[in-house]
């Protein structure tokens, strides 16, 4: 049963999303501050959070930068619940490391869509799977188990949504990635007007496999389309 952390100081807010996830099967620790959310985030290390911008003394984006910085727990999931529906407050939340954004007021089934895709994707691999095969195409070489990448004979640690991005790009290299198909692939949902999820994403993927690529620009972007991998 997948432990879920909720840190929102609207009560409401926060007792709906308790009720509704508990129905789903899974199990909910509350927070009503920023300070209690990341000292439970610490404590109970869950495996995803569910965490409000807006909250007093201490707000989301510092919290999400708390954890992003706290080696125990610097890979939790983070969805940010937010009434700011301001484009410069989802970049600031994904550049701090927060994997998908909810604007209020939201659905609570659009909630759990992405509660699901995010712990779909980010599930630990199991000891067993140990030993895997890496893939390698020309100098690529993906390795699943530390979500890292290798060009040539240097190593770039990814976050796990970098690695599925940069996957989902590996699988198809030399053809365009539609925005789209990265929103239903990776984030497991409907595609929307979320394109600046993407975006932010890619330029920091990009910056990441730069620091490895001696100089060859990998990722492209196809304007108006989405974006390819040239190998």
């Amino acid at each position: 049963m997948a432990k879920i952390l909720v840190i929102d100081d609207d009560m409401a807010i926060n007792e709906l999303i308790k009720v509704n996830l508990e129905l789903q099967g899974y199990s909910v620790i509350q927070a009503y501050n920023g300070i209690e959310g990341f000292a439970k985030a610490k404590q109970e290390e869950p495996a995803l959070v569910i965490l409000d911008v807006m909250m007093p003394e201490v707000d989301g984006f510092t919290v999400a930068q708390r954890i992003r910085q706290c080696p125990e727990i610097a890979e939790t999931p983070i969805i940010m619940l937010t009434a700011l529906s301001q484009l410069n407050n989802k970049v600031n939340g994904f550049n701090i490391g927060v994997d998908d954004y909810l604007t209020k007021p939201f659905e609570i089934d659009e909630l759990i869509v992405r509660v699901r895709a995010l712990l779909k994707r980010t599930k630990q691999i199991p000891e067993s799977s140990a030993v895997r095969e890496l893939l390698t195409y020309k100098e690529i070489t993906l390795i699943p188990e530390s979500y890292s990448v290798k060009i040539n004979d240097k190593v770039q640690k990814l976050t796990p949504i970098e690695y599925d991005i940069f996957n989902l790009l590996f699988q198809n290299h030399g053809n365009m990635v539609s925005g789209a198909k990265l929103l239903k692939e990776i984030w497991g949902y409907e595609p929307d007007d979320n394109v600046e999820t993407i975006r932010v994403h890619i330029r920091h993927l990009r910056a990441k496999i730069n620091k490895i690529s001696d100089d060859k620009q990998y990722i492209e972007t196809i304007y108006g389309g989405g974006y390819k991998l040239n190998v």
